[in-house]
């Protein structure tokens, strides 16, 4: 039977675990993305599967008790660990992939996290990057998101300009407007509730949530 959801722990920054464990469910499956393990275990977790070249686990991890299942490659390759995590989970099927500390710390790493998820649009599933404060995700069509009042918003456009923008929830609406990848006009908007929808007729836009108000929120939710 294939997982609902699928938690990726990257090998980056956590800033608080408890933010980062309110975001788990209890039947989640946990991949850990080589380093991302050392999160896992912070949270009191044991991964399902762990994947990469195993060259960034805690010193005092033994490999050879672990029961669940190591899918490793040799250290000279041309994926860093996430990007082999995320080409797994998807092997799986999911409704939703949410990838955890894979913000902050390199920003060439974050970059990288950003533009791994940037060519994915499968049809069954969601995929973002989250880490308890902040999370990113790519809208090509249709998005709503849940938050509280003065989170703020940032729509940034990815490759190019971005058609068509139609906002609602937000203090500073659009109206089937553009943004364009060297202006900064959708930064720092800020949500005049708890949910707030955004819809594009062209382009691909990258959102960024970041929580202000962490006592009582859920997951953004995509429609595809």
């Amino acid at each position: 039977m294939f997982p609902k959801r699928i938690i990726i722990f990257a090998n980056g920054d956590l800033p608080d675990l408890e933010k980062a464990r309110a975001l788990l469910h209890e039947d989640d499956l946990i991949i850990a993305a080589d380093g991302g393990t050392r999160h896992a275990l912070a949270l009191g977790l044991t991964p399902n599967v762990i994947v990469g070249d195993l060259d960034s686990l805690p010193a005092n991890f033994e490999i050879s008790k672990f029961e669940n299942e190591v899918i490793l490659y040799p250290r000279d390759k041309n994926e860093t660990d996430l990007e082999l995590a995320i080409q797994h989970a998807l092997t799986l099927n999911p409704e939703q992939v949410i990838i955890l500390a894979a913000l902050g710390g390199r920003l060439d790493q974050t970059l990288g996290n950003i533009a791994l998820i940037s060519n994915l649009r499968p049809s069954t599933f969601d995929i973002h990057l989250d880490d308890g404060i902040e999370e990113i995700f790519f809208c090509r069509d249709t998005c709503g998101i849940n938050g509280t009042l003065n989170d703020l918003i940032s729509l940034i456009p990815w490759q190019g300009e971005v058609l068509g923008i139609v906002t609602t929830g937000l203090k500073w609406p659009l109206q089937n407007e553009t943004l364009y990848p060297n202006k900064t006009r959708g930064i720092s908007n800020e949500m005049i509730g708890e949910a707030a929808t955004v819809q594009i007729k062209s382009g691909l836009l990258l959102i960024v949530h970041r929580r202000i108000n962490n006592s009582n929120y859920q997951l953004l939710e995509t429609t595809k």
